[in-house]
């Protein structure tokens, strides 16, 4: 019923942008939590640069006053121990160069032989970042955080003090971290395409449910609306052919198009009441009424039918209570299912509405004794244009408009409807209106 290639189109679309949407927010997520754990991992290497700086500014590591003693690590890198009493102890991973103004090492021999002509020899210092902690890369194998900064004595050969502290161990977790987060988003990727083709049918079910409805709607409305107009015009194209004819003798199309003419302006007033519905257009006009009044007031006309079709007509009211509805749209509620009631019934059978409270509800019962609905059409009664038996829906003028009307007075006054099977013969209708 629907247009296949249109759906397919807007589906791809919908996949399109979940799949969008998926990949944007995993990819910040990813960023947030690769750079919250590169900063921890460096935090602490940092924290001891900024420490060991600022013991040296204060001149508390100085060589000679301090006693410390350069050592030599096992891979040829300088290690600063303070003397044996000192409390606080510089983390020994950090390694003091001194710059001079030349822009040579000056301490080649405190760094030692070993470490400064495998690591430093062709190591050049970069002044473009004074007082700022950056990551480097010596020999393009080992990595080490830094920190260079002015010195600040002027009777020395010292132009610059840098400090360096290893950082393989960190940046080694850093990359199969990267690693992991690559995999992860490649798996992450398939399960998003994955995801995005679910929840694109997902999401293009009701609209494809909706567009099928109101194809339907529009074809059953149609049909409809064409029936009584031929009849209406086949009638009328009679009268044209003899048009010296009395009235009299013509009685029959005449009545007959009436009667098709009043269908047609029933049908198209039920068809607007729910094209309103459906785009939210009518509003209701609440207002207090005492339910057992205005239900009795409603079933009178329809008593005196009920009497003259030879069948019971019967009120058990027992809700004097007060409840807020539209009038208009709870007289028509009661006016749709007591004519329903009245078609569907033949001599003898007995027609009831009663009214009870249940918890805190107001509740109205219209029952009948009449042909009934099976089980298994139940669940579809509300649903518009249907029709249990069509030819007989015929014969009764009804189109299947009725109920889907009641249900929709029902929801809007935020109560609730359903039909039962009787256990011997016929329907009951039963409503709940809040207080």
């Amino acid at each position: 019923m629907f247009n296949k290639s249109i759906f397919t189109k807007q589906q791809l679309k919908f996949m399109l942008l979940n799949l969008i949407a998926f990949s944007v927010i995993f990819t910040i997520f990813s960023i947030i939590i690769f750079g919250q754990v590169q900063r921890t991992l460096y935090s602490h290497a940092d924290e001891e640069l900024l420490l060991f700086k600022e013991r040296l500014t204060n001149n508390m590591f100085d060589n000679e006053a301090a006693g410390f003693r350069p050592q030599l690590g096992n891979e040829g890198q300088n290690k600063v121990f303070p003397p044996k009493d000192k409390k606080e102890n510089p983390n020994p991973r950090i390694t003091v160069i001194h710059w001079g103004y030349g822009g040579k090492i000056v301490n080649k021999d405190e760094i030692g032989t070993l470490f400064y002509e495998n690591y430093l020899q062709d190591y050049q210092l970069d002044k473009t970042k004074i007082d700022e902690i950056t990551t480097t890369t010596i020999n393009d194998l080992y990595d080490f955080r830094y920190i260079l900064f002015k010195d600040t004595n002027n009777q020395d050969d010292i132009a610059y003090t840098q400090l360096l502290i290893n950082v393989d161990a960190e940046q080694t977790i850093i990359s199969n971290f990267e690693r992991l987060v690559i995999i992860c988003s490649i798996i992450f990727t398939i399960l998003s395409i994955s995801a995005s083709f679910i929840l694109s049918k997902k999401m293009m079910k009701p609209i494809i449910q909706s567009w099928n409805k109101q194809a339907e709607f529009v074809e059953n409305a149609s049909h409809e609306l064409r029936t009584p107009l031929t009849i209406i015009q086949n009638k009328l194209e009679l009268l044209l052919t003899s048009p010296n004819e009395r009235i009299a003798d013509k009685f029959e199309n005449i009545a007959l198009s009436l009667s098709e003419t009043r269908r047609l302006s029933k049908l198209t007033s039920d068809l607007l009441t729910l094209a309103r519905a459906d785009s939210s257009e009518t509003e209701l006009t609440l207002q207090t009424v005492d339910v057992d009044a205005f239900v009795r007031k409603v079933c009178a006309p329809y008593q005196e039918i009920a009497e003259s079709q030879e069948k019971h007509f019967w009120l058990n009211l027992k809700c004097p209570i007060n409840i807020k509805v539209d009038e208009t749209r709870f007289h028509q509620l009661l006016v749709i299912l007591l004519d329903n009631a009245l078609k569907y019934t033949s001599e003898s059978d007995s027609i009831g509405v009663k009214t009870y409270v249940d918890d805190h509800k107001a509740v109205i019962e219209v029952t009948d004794t009449g042909i009934g609905i099976k089980e298994k059409n139940l669940p579809y009664i509300f649903d518009r244009f249907y029709r249990e038996d069509k030819a007989r829906s015929r014969e009764t003028g009804g189109v299947g408009l009725g109920l889907s009307i009641a249900q929709w007075i029902v929801e809007k006054h935020k109560g609730s409807i359903k039909a039962v099977k009787n256990k011997n013969k016929g329907t009951t209708f039963i409503i709940k209106l809040q207080k």
